[in-house]
């Protein structure tokens, strides 16, 4: 005679599992009209699942989520419902605890002015102006958001940057499948134009001979063999460029000590054609023999036939979206 069953538990209902420890959470915020959704579309080519403007009510229920979803990117700013700062980042650190997320928090900002055309071109009123000029809303917007951008992991200053700049930053800073260590992005331009708003490091290679005033180098820019000639005669250059590599090779260590994860060099000369683009190309190939992860650009490399055979308000490329 066989022995009777043992008697089963019933069985609890089932759970959804819990996220990875220490799962990525990016918050996409700042300024409006200063690119987030910009900045989400970009995430999502990265792989990110982005939710854009969700009520801060709703964000613990989409973190009860499955572990194998990809990592989540939200936007927030002062139109998102029930928006405050002080409850947002309260929110946020609670949440972030719970459910042990890795929060980072990403302030998009960009010039008064450029906001202003952004709005005027799209037509679309500011959400904090109301019947007041559109310079008034931003104002306020600035002093409710200082503290946000304070405590802001990265700020990305979009008044100058197209599109393919915002998503190369944040590629830099968040890919989901980037290697360990610190990936360096090296760009030449044109002091003319300004200063690249993203740049750690700026080096200023106008103290080099300038090939601008040979009239057969003129038309060249500096990937040619014959101007990088005419620039290795120099005799300063080689000093300059070894001492350069020594300073540099024990420094990117100590940024990748501090966790820093993408590094910007820019180089720059009177023109950004001849001089910061063969050094700043010199440069890249030699980060790249050391194993560094790098990328090269060029931003002002002719900028005027750029300008030329653009679109009517689209030469620079920059961004336009009211997000």
């Amino acid at each position: 005679m066989s022995e009777p069953a043992a008697p089963t538990a019933a069985l609890a209902p089932p759970r959804a599992p819990a996220r990875t420890a220490h799962a990525p959470l990016l918050v996409v915020t700042g300024m409006s009209g200063a690119g987030r959704s910009t900045a989400l579309k970009a995430l999502e080519d990265l792989g990110y699942e982005a939710v854009d403007n969700l009520p801060l009510s709703l964000l613990p229920d989409l973190l009860r989520a499955p572990a194998q979803r990809p990592p989540l990117a939200i936007g927030v700013d002062v139109r998102t419902r029930d928006f405050g700062v002080g409850a947002l980042l309260a929110a946020l650190d609670r949440l972030a605890g719970e459910h042990q997320l890795a929060l980072k928090i990403v302030f998009l900002d960009c010039e008064d002015d450029n906001l202003v055309r952004r709005y005027t071109e799209t037509r679309r009123r500011h959400p904090l102006a109301g019947d007041r000029p559109v310079t008034d809303g931003i104002a306020l917007e600035r002093r409710r958001l200082s503290p946000l951008r304070d405590r802001a992991d990265l700020v990305i200053d979009t008044t100058a940057l197209s599109p393919g700049d915002l998503k190369r930053l944040l590629h830099g800073h968040f890919a989901p499948d980037a290697a360990p260590g610190i990936t360096i992005f090296v760009t030449s331009f044109s002091y003319r134009h300004g200063l690249p708003r993203d740049a750690d490091l700026v080096l200023d290679v106008r103290f080099l001979r300038n090939p601008h005033y040979v009239p057969a180098l003129k038309p060249l820019t500096g990937r040619d063999a014959a101007v990088g000639a005419f620039i290795e005669s120099d005799g300063d250059f080689a000093p300059f460029f070894d001492r350069l590599c020594a300073w540099l090779a024990p420094l990117l260590p100590r940024y990748e000590g501090e966790g820093k994860s993408y590094l910007t060099i820019a180089v720059g000369c009177t023109g950004g054609r001849h001089r910061s683009v063969y050094v700043a190309e010199r440069l890249a190939a030699w980060l790249s023999r050391q194993g560094r992860p790098v990328g090269i650009g060029h931003r002002d490399l002719d900028q005027s036939a750029t300008m030329v055979a653009a679109a009517p308000g689209e030469a620079d490329g920059s961004i336009r979206d009211i997000a």
